[in-house]
């Protein structure tokens, strides 16, 4: 996960609720500078979605973001995508990751659960609702413990905070929606999308 998120300051956080806003939404995020796509599985529509996106859109590393069981795992793979990200990690979810062939990006929000993960070889976690479960002052305490770990902190998280993540030496990227909206989405607005992708791509450069 480190290597792949390398480089990347922003992940945008993807709620696709139709499928036919897949792919556009993706050329436009990855117009702007953002080519490593978190899509979530929270509607009917994540599964076609992602797939229409891995098929059409060059350039993208597309992974499922709110997986939650070891069929989700499987799903990921079939799908072809090239990440996973959990808002929190279970043994279970854990072990199935071990025989994945793709990485996890496991969500913590303790220490205790960090350490769980660390038993299962990871370092790097995101860290999940941000904003509720400490924000920046809880992954700068977690730093001193777990110096090798790297965290991607999702909830909460805006322009309007973003940069005391990004200013961490602990934080990897930082993971949000506000690059892809709801409201303009719906509106099919791409290329307002693109320019919140363009300012985000240069935070923390």
């Amino acid at each position: 996960m480190r290597d792949l998120l390398a480089g990347n300051s922003v992940i945008p956080v993807i709620v696709i609720d139709h499928v036919d806003d897949a792919v556009p939404l993706a050329k436009a995020l990855i117009a702007g500078g953002l080519n490593v796509l978190e899509v979530t599985l929270r509607t009917a529509a994540a599964e076609e979605g992602i797939r229409q996106i891995v098929k059409q859109v060059p350039g993208a590393i597309v992974g499922t973001g709110t997986v939650c069981t070891p069929d989700q795992i499987k799903l990921s793979e079939d799908l072809g995508c090239q990440f996973m990200v959990s808002p929190g990690a279970t043994d279970k979810l854990l072990a199935a990751a071990q025989e994945s062939s793709i990485s996890l990006l496991p969500g913590i929000s303790s220490a205790s659960e960090m350490m769980r993960c660390m038993e299962y070889g990871h370092q790097d976690f995101k860290f999940f609702p941000a904003e509720a479960a400490g924000g920046a002052a809880m992954i700068k305490a977690l730093s001193g413990p777990f110096s090798d770990a790297r965290i991607c902190p999702t909830g909460g998280i805006g322009l309007h905070n973003v940069m005391e993540y990004l200013s961490l030496p602990n934080v990897l990227c930082v993971g949000g929606s506000w690059v892809c909206p709801a409201q303009l989405v719906k509106a099919q607005r791409w290329d307002e999308i693109e320019q919140l992708a363009r300012d985000a791509s240069q935070l923390g450069r």
